[in-house]
């Protein structure tokens, strides 16, 4: 079903759209969305929802989505450490957001709030874009939050036999394993952060799904010494574009990949759920690396 743009007039559809999050004054999320809505000539803002400058807590942040519904907006992408949060803010659910139990996106449609998780899609899209080639038959996903749980089915689609799911919390990550092993027939099985050097010694490669990376989170989720050349390495995070963890592993002579591919990909889907109209995916990945290479180097070392 189409959701209902935020004001229909004579001269067509006009959308109104954001993002709640924490720390999102840098997102690229807005200048993608509307650089592709004007390419497609349909008018659409994009407004930044930071519970940081707002003074708000994550529980405080997610009480905005139902009033933004109400005042017209067509749709939220919704991010950390609001993810999961979010989910009793929602009349209802997508199937893959209720088996994630995560919601990075709502669209308001019919009166009602409906959650969606498009970062497992996004996350396949980028991950087959850039490591089409690698071997994925025994994966470890570090962070059991709505990340890493988006991730873990994705991988599931993306044919991994074995997946270990790794946290600072142990039970959370024995939670999330437990689901998936209730949904699938693949080897899904929990870790605690202790257990990473053992667990890395059996996979093929790991993708970080911890905000520690993020510009408010500076630092290395794990020793960087754990991984050798014959492992490949995946941060969901995106800015700043090169963490410190991808900068690391590249040093090692690991095969890497940053942020950037889910970025693109989930933003991809959300434009599509929140507009009904077909977004071209490439134009998202040129826009994407126009406004990196316009900033200049965002990396971080150390």
């Amino acid at each position: 079903m189409r959701p209902e743009p935020a004001l229909s007039t004579p001269m067509g559809p006009r959308f109104v759209c954001g993002l709640i999050g924490q720390g999102i004054g840098r997102s690229l999320t807005p200048h993608m969305h509307e650089a592709e809505a004007d390419r497609l000539g349909v008018p659409y803002v994009y407004r930044l929802i930071d519970i940081d400058r707002l003074g708000l807590s994550p529980e405080q942040g997610v009480g905005l989505i139902r009033p933004a519904g109400q005042l017209g907006f067509s749709g939220l992408n919704i991010t950390h450490p609001c993810k999961q949060l979010a989910l009793t803010h929602v009349d209802r659910l997508s199937p893959i957001a209720e088996k994630i139990a995560a919601i990075n996106t709502v669209v308001f449609e019919d009166g009602q709030a409906v959650g969606h998780n498009t970062d497992v899609t996004g996350f396949a899209w980028g991950f087959e874009r850039s490591m089409s080639d690698v071997s994925r038959e025994r994966v470890v996903i570090l962070g059991a939050g709505g990340a890493g749980a988006a991730v873990a089915h994705a991988f599931l689609d993306l044919g991994t036999q074995e997946l270990v799911i790794v946290d600072v919390d142990e039970a959370r990550a024995q939670d999330v394993a437990a689901s998936m092993r209730s949904a699938t027939d693949h080897a899904v099985s929990a870790a605690a952060v202790d257990r990473l050097g053992d667990e890395l010694s059996r996979a093929d490669g790991i993708v970080n799904c911890t905000p520690i990376g993020m510009a408010h989170h500076p630092g290395l989720p794990f020793d960087p010494a754990l991984l050798d050349e014959r492992h490949w390495l995946v941060d969901v995070i995106y800015r700043p574009t090169v963490t410190a963890l991808v900068q690391a592993a590249r040093d090692r002579g690991c095969r890497v990949a940053t942020g950037a591919g889910m970025a693109i990909g989930q933003a991809v889907d959300s434009f599509r759920l929140m507009t009904g109209l077909t977004p071209d995916p490439e134009r998202f990945a040129r826009a994407f690396s126009l406004l990196v290479e316009s900033e200049g180097p965002t990396h971080v070392h150390g």
